[in-house]
């Protein structure tokens, strides 16, 4: 079980069916030299963490990548880190994904979903920053 922060959520619940940016931009506050960046974390791993909690659908074979972003100046934005491209078939409702959080990162941070071969005709999904990743795979019971 994952413990989420409501000050290091990126999406909750969000509708995503063509390529767009998270509802929310995390900001780790100013630091005295913004060129040493943030160290989110201080020596806990901290992971981006996706929630599908709606099946992702399409006519094709829509693609997703949420990718972790950076930035200074909360307008100009580089890529850090991301999960995918995930299929359809991984897009299922009650999936989790988990990708490290690179450190450090600049003051403020969000999730960019870019759908390829799209659009999406449905899809749910939430992400967080989180200190613990459940990497524990589940296995249908044959007893």
């Amino acid at each position: 079980m994952t413990i989420l922060d409501k000050f290091l959520q990126y999406s909750d619940k969000q509708a995503v069916t063509a390529t767009a940016v998270s509802t929310n931009v995390v900001d780790a506050g100013a630091t005295k030299n913004p060129a040493i960046g943030r160290d989110l974390g201080a020596g806990t791993p901290l992971f981006l963490f996706l929630s599908v909690s709606q099946t992702f659908t399409a006519a094709g074979a829509a693609t997703l990548v949420a990718t972790l972003q950076d930035s200074a100046d909360n307008s100009s934005w580089a890529d850090v880190a991301s999960i995918g491209p995930l299929s359809l078939a991984q897009l299922t409702a009650g999936t989790s994904k988990w990708v490290g959080l690179p450190i450090p990162t600049r003051r403020y941070t969000r999730v960019n979903y870019t759908v390829a071969t799209g659009p999406m005709t449905a899809g749910i999904i939430s992400a967080h920053i989180v200190d613990g990743a459940n990497f524990n795979l589940s296995y249908p019971d044959y007893l």
